[in-house]
């Protein structure tokens, strides 16, 4: 029996964060990082970036207690949307079909509880609105161009590299060592990720990215965060990463959910490119300044809810890239996947 086609992902689309305090929020995403309000209701915001004309990339819903509720893949086409139910239901996942507005703005979707304990949503369909590349009179300084990825915490990476793998993705880069593999990016569209797998106790989500297009935007947050006496909202950076090379800032919102300011990573879109392999012992795969990273950014992230809305329970990861100690000595190279390598386990 042949096996059953995965759906034609084209990219992370949006997630739902659940917050204690949505005015607290408001501020924050909207007066502080510039996100723009597509709507509002007495529980929810509906956020996008400026160059963003599907209705959101990011829902901030009130509730009792910070976790994430979804990440949301969009797909090539109304045929993608069957095609994950087919897809998840073979596999033997929880899976649910959702009519059209159970999300504002967003159409007929699946949603399912994938075999790494995430709520994942798949959807085609969703309501348009004013992309705002060139309203420039509306852009602050610190001007968020759209979402780029999400990046989750999970006990087994090579497992959960693997299910990506099988749903199509490419791996851009990893960070490994003879013994482990600690950490994969993988990617639908042309960049460096839509999906990083970091090592740790999960299911839990450790953050979301969002691009700007010059490193001048993230410093105005951290400027604008300062003016503000809010510089303890910085958990990390400015810096650049080794791995995916791009520019970053970390900082926390006022329920603790981690966000990054993201840029200057690379195009991946050609059928042979190759995964960056990063030695765990090269302390610049993190920061290429080789800056140290702070034991939270390792070890907290937000809790994760399954379907029904309840905390998932956490499985406890067998290694800790944290706990890895060497100097900069180490060495990353790029290679072609092929037949045997880490980054080709199905």
């Amino acid at each position: 029996m042949a096996s059953i086609a995965p759906p034609d992902v084209i990219r992370s689309a949006y997630a739902e964060l659940v917050v204690t305090d949505l005015a607290a929020a408001r501020w924050f995403y909207v007066d502080v990082l510039g996100l723009v309000v597509t709507a509002e209701t007495d529980d929810a915001l509906y956020l996008r970036a400026y160059e963003e004309y599907t209705h959101h990339s990011l829902v901030l819903r009130l509730g009792e207690a910070p976790a994430l509720a979804l990440l949301s893949y969009r797909v090539r086409g109304l045929q993608e949307v069957d095609a994950a139910e087919a897809y998840f239901r073979d596999l033997g996942v929880r899976v649910q079909r959702v009519p059209a507005g159970t999300t504002l703005g967003i159409g007929e979707a699946v949603r399912i509880e994938d075999p790494l304990g995430f709520p994942i949503e798949f959807f085609y369909d969703c309501t348009h609105v004013e992309r705002l590349t060139q309203r420039y009179d509306l852009q602050p300084a610190n001007a968020l161009s759209r979402l780029d990825h999400f990046n989750v915490l999970t006990p087994d990476v090579p497992a959960a590299e693997a299910y990506y793998r099988k749903l199509g993705f490419g791996v851009s880069e990893t960070i490994e060592d003879a013994d482990n593999l600690y950490a994969a990016w993988l990617f639908r569209k042309q960049t460096v990720h839509d999906i990083a797998l970091t090592n740790g106790d999960g299911p839990r989500l450790h953050h979301l990215a969002f691009a700007a297009h010059e490193r001048g935007n993230i410093l105005s947050t951290c400027d604008l965060l300062g003016a503000l006496n809010k510089q303890g909202m910085i958990e990390r950076g400015p810096g650049r990463h080794g791995v995916s090379n791009a520019f970053y800032l970390y900082v926390r919102d006022p329920d603790n959910h981690r966000i990054e300011l993201y840029t200057t990573d690379y195009y991946t879109g050609d059928p042979d490119n190759p995964t960056v392999r990063w030695d765990v012992h090269d302390d610049r795969r993190r920061d290429f300044w080789g800056n140290p990273v702070v034991h939270s950014w390792y070890s907290e992230g937000t809790v994760v809810l399954d379907l029904d809305g309840k905390p998932r329970a956490l499985g406890s990861a067998a290694a800790s890239e944290e706990k890895v100690r060497v100097g900069a000595d180490g060495f990353s190279v790029a290679e072609d996947l092929g037949e045997g390598k880490l980054g080709n386990q199905v």
